[in-house]
């Protein structure tokens, strides 16, 4: 509401005390009911009303209306303010349509033309307070009335400043409510070089539009990366006398630096023009360079303002993963946060060091920081902190510190708060069986697990160590030997009565011989436990009890005893009386084949992926950073035993794709299948975190399994596998809002040209993604002949009533479809040498390093590209030799590839041989652009 000054509405002043001073709602609803009475009558019965009277009575209405009333006259009035040329009155009259004018409304044609004259108006005031009103209502019936107008106000040369700004943040409302008033051409080009003008304030507004245009078309909007890298770098570089208008607390322009920042994070890479490429490089090294520099306040906000662009750049630095340099300063920055005594700042520090291990440059560099990370998790005051600091020792686990890290977290469970007790149990799961070594030291993680953290132990997680334990041989002895100790606690929790029942009931023989632990002394240390458990449970131990008649047939007595107890015959539980029976039954009447026939040591289950993972994204869509499971397989139970597991896990993803592992598959390969996380951070981003638009359809060249893209709305994961000419994906569409995702339809971009080459098969999905929510499909794809050129795929949808469409490529490159192929030296070169009489037959390409020579990471990336790696072949052993088989249905194409490393000069040569020219050229583009 405008401010009463002086005797100016003295009327609206009186009447807000008025209303300030009733005792009781009746005498506030008393009082509104005269002064609508009164309004009502001027409005009808004087005509001779000005513009002041009308604007006090029209204030009056819209104070009325904020108190929760309900007001049906007065439109009429405050149209006719729009007509008036004080701005105090227009701007009531404004301010009343955009509160309390519906769309349908009959007066909006009348409003309409009245706006149309204020745009038109060659006072700026008039103008903007048009502008503001069509942002404020911002619905279709505005996009569609002046789609054509704002842009031209937007790009005008005669336009002021101050409404220029305005019109970018109107037509950027206006674009979320209907894309198509955009107008595309040379508009483009000229919206673009907004980020070019003099006023500060008109490219913050330009780069709010922008950022918005470039998420629904990124080719369309390219060009403004290096107008963006270029005002970054004015920004940068510039002191904060420079400007002094957009300064705060000595940071110049802070706001505008988070946006750009945000609008390269739209393009993977941001800039493939090497200049732009350097100087936006330039700039993060300035900004990390920066916050080194001593603070010039010591005020919050200079602390915020100069923190805000730091954490927005790292996102940048992070998002492109490619500068090493940069990705470890960006670590090291970070670790200095984890001491700062702002709670805020080592959140978001935890939380980016996060991303930083997930990437091979900087994974080292995060790892310096464990002690300080476990002490976070261990003294944070704040949950979401330790919370934080869980996932990052999640994330920075790998095969030299997960002993350390694992007992890091054994030890904070026990006192760990109650809301992430659940989420740490399923991560020491995975983290104990993803780096198991010794399946031991497995088998105790999970048992102390289960006796530190009972309650939060899932089913999957004790189903997950019986299938392990089933599964090897050399580890039966020691987990019956193991639990059979654990069950002689006095305070005995149910899931250890659960896998202790399960595990002696089929390797309790491996134990029996030792006087302490005989059969009797099974049973009856198993049976002291029965009455204190769930049905469930004592249905199992009835199955365990069965296995032993088999297995002991020398207390066959005792245990047909428990089986005719009335307790269990004549159970109110239809499934325990049935057991009991049945079991009674076939140990009275079975003879001993016939028994050890029934009642055979569990069959292995077959190898799958493990569900452990599916439940902890279920529990936390997207909070699970990328990681693989120890042999990428787990089983799902078995018909045997009891029916527990089996009925159990059937309500659960047994995996979440259901792909299995080629057996020829080789370790590094690129064709391993293994299981990915694929979503990313959804929850916890509101704490300034960024949401970023995420797409390297390149990184898939050398690698099956990740995130393909990613932005505020979606997250889609792919994991793939392949075998000769064959391919399977998984794509996992993940929603990251609080609102469905409406009309989801993924359609395939493959034209009959490219089905020549290619035959795909896609299933379809349901049309609606819950929030919150994933669903996969899969993708069945056959390699005919070779093709260059990946397929894509459209993936449109509608948000809060917004229609979205996303376009991107498929991870099917002609390399996923390498058959390995080993040979010894002699054999190489004697085919390389064949492969060498024609220019047709070989591609070669020499080119510098993209970042700085790490040979071992070339190996990584050389590994991952699907060829066999030949150690020990070329003299020089710096140099990378590979062989490999593509696979077609019409043909089987051989080929060869040499990597030769220039350290000094920092270059590559890279020689692909082959049978046929095409195949040589894009297998050296493919693996090229990979350095």
């Amino acid at each position: 509401m405008p401010a009463v000054r002086g005797d100016g509405m003295r009327g609206l002043a009186v009447f807000i005390s008025d209303i300030r001073n009733c005792k009781s709602k009746e005498a506030e609803i008393k009082r509104i009911n005269k002064e609508l009475a009164n309004i009502r009558s001027k409005f009808k019965g004087d005509r001779t009303l000005d513009g002041y009277q009308k604007k006090k009575y029209v204030c009056k209405l819209l104070f009325i209306f904020l108190l929760g009333h309900d007001i049906d006259f007065g439109h009429m009035e405050a149209v006719n303010l729009l007509s008036s040329n004080k701005y105090s009155e227009k701007q009531i009259g404004y301010l009343f349509i955009s509160v309390l004018v519906n769309t349908n409304s009959e007066l909006i044609k009348l409003i309409i033309q009245s706006i149309k004259n204020d745009l038109q108006s060659r006072n700026p005031i008039h103008v903007n307070l048009a502008l503001q009103c069509i942002a404020n209502i911002g619905s279709k019936e505005m996009a569609e009335a002046f789609g054509n107008e704002i842009p031209k106000l937007l790009v005008s040369g005669d336009t002021m400043d101050v409404v220029k700004q305005s019109a970018a943040l109107c037509l950027l409302r206006l674009f979320r409510t209907s894309q198509e008033i955009i107008p595309g051409g040379e508009w483009t080009s000229r919206i673009i070089h907004l980020l070019n003008d003099q006023h500060m304030g008109v490219v913050t507004a330009a780069t709010s539009l922008i950022d918005a245009l470039v998420k629904k078309n990124p080719d369309e909007y390219k060009g403004c990366v290096s107008l963006a890298v270029s005002r970054l770098s004015r920004i940068v570089t510039a002191s904060y006398t420079d400007l002094q208008d957009y300064t705060y607390y000595f940071v110049p322009a802070p706001w505008l630096s988070v946006k750009l920042l945000r609008l390269l994070q739209n393009y993977t890479p941001p800039a493939e023009d090497p200049g732009v490429r350097g100087r936006l490089n330039e700039c993060l090294d300035t900004i990390l360079n920066k916050a080194q520099e001593p603070p010039k306040s010591k005020k919050v906000q200079h602390s915020n303002a100069k923190n805000a662009v730091l954490f927005e750049a790292i996102s940048l630095i992070i998002h492109n993963d490619s500068e090493a340099n940069l990705l470890v300063r960006a670590c090291n920055q970070l670790g200095q946060f984890l001491s700062n005594r702002e709670t805020n700042l080592r959140y978001l520090a935890l939380e980016s060091m996060c991303h930083l291990a997930t990437s091979e440059f900087s994974h080292e560099a995060v790892k310096k920081h464990q002690e300080v990370v476990i002490l976070s998790m261990k003294m944070e005051k704040d949950v979401s902190v330790r919370q934080q600091a869980v996932d990052l020792l999640y994330a920075m686990c790998d095969k030299t510190n997960a002993e350390e890290i694992v007992q890091e977290m054994l030890n904070y469970l026990e006192t760990a708060d109650y809301s992430i007790r659940e989420e740490m149990v399923l991560k020491v799961a995975i983290l104990a069986e993803k780096y198991a070594t010794d399946y031991t030291w497995y088998v105790d993680v999970i048992l102390n697990l289960i006796r530190i953290a009972g309650d939060y132990v899932s089913e999957e997680v004790w189903y997950r160590v019986i299938q392990i334990v089933i599964n090897r041989d050399e580890v039966q002895g020691y987990a019956a030997k193991t639990v059979f100790e654990a069950l002689q606690a006095p305070a005995c929790h149910e899931n250890m009565v659960k896998v202790g029942g399960y595990i002696l009931g089929e390797f309790g023989n491996l134990i029996a011989g030792d006087h302490r632990s005989s059969p009797s002394v099974q049973f009856q240390l198993l049976h002291s436990k029965y009455h204190l458990c769930s049905p469930m449970t004592r249905a199992l131990l009835l199955s365990t009890y069965i296995k032993f008649v088999n297995l002991f047939p020398e207390i066959r007595t005792q245990v047909q005893d428990v089986f005719k107890q009335h307790s269990n015959l004549r159970s109110a539980d239809a499934e325990l009386q049935q057991r009991a029976s049945e079991y009674l039954q076939l140990s009275i009447i079975a003879s001993p084949d016939v028994l050890a026939t029934v009642l055979e040591e569990m069959p292995a289950f077959p190898e799958r992926e493990s569900s452990i993972l599916a439940v902890l994204k279920k529990k936390k869509p997207g909070r699970v950073p990328e990681n693989e499971i120890k042999e990428g397989k787990s089983p799902t139970p078995a018909t045997n035993h009891n029916n527990d597991v089996n009925n159990s896990t059937s309500t659960v993803s047994g995996d979440l794709l259901g792909l299995s592992t080629p057996p020829t598959s080789q370790p590094g390969s690129g064709n391993t299948g293994v299981l990915l996380d694929v979503l990313g951070d959804i929850y916890g981003k509101s704490n300034s975190a960024t949401q970023n638009n995420m797409y390297n359809p390149k990184k898939f060249v050398c690698k099956n399994n990740g995130v393909l893209f990613e932005n505020d709305l979606i997250q889609i994961g792919v994991k793939s596998e392949f075998r000769q000419n064959l391919g399977r994906l998984g794509l996992f569409y993940g929603n990251k809002t609080s609102l469905p995702l409406q009309n989801f339809v993924p359609t395939l971009l493959w034209n009959d040209e490219q089905a020549s080459k290619m035959s795909i098969q896609i299933k379809p999905v349901e049309p609606t993604l819950e929030a919150g929510a994933q669903i996969q499909q899969m993708l069945n794809a056959e390699c005919i002949d070779d093709y260059t050129d990946a397929p894509s795929m459209a993936i449109s949808f509608t948000h809060n009533n917004v229609s979205q469409k996303i376009n991107l490529k498929l991870p099917l490159t002609i390399n996923k479809f390498f058959e390995p192929t080993d040979m010894n030296g002699e054999s190489f070169f004697a085919r390389w040498k064949n492969l060498a009489g024609g220019n047709q037959q070989r591609s070669q390409k020499i080119f510098k390093a993209s970042t700085p020579m790490d040979l071992q990471a070339a190996r990584t990336k050389i590994m991952g590209f699907g060829m066999q790696l030949l150690d020990g072949i070329d003299p020089n052993p710096d140099n990378f030799v590979c062989a490999g088989i593509i696979h077609m249905r019409t043909q089987q194409v051989g080929c060869l590839l040499r990597l030769e490393p220039n350290k000094n000069a920092q270059m590559y040569r890279l020689t692909v041989r082959s049978s046929k020219e095409s195949v040589s050229v894009e297998i050296c583009d493919l693996l090229a652009d990979q350095f």
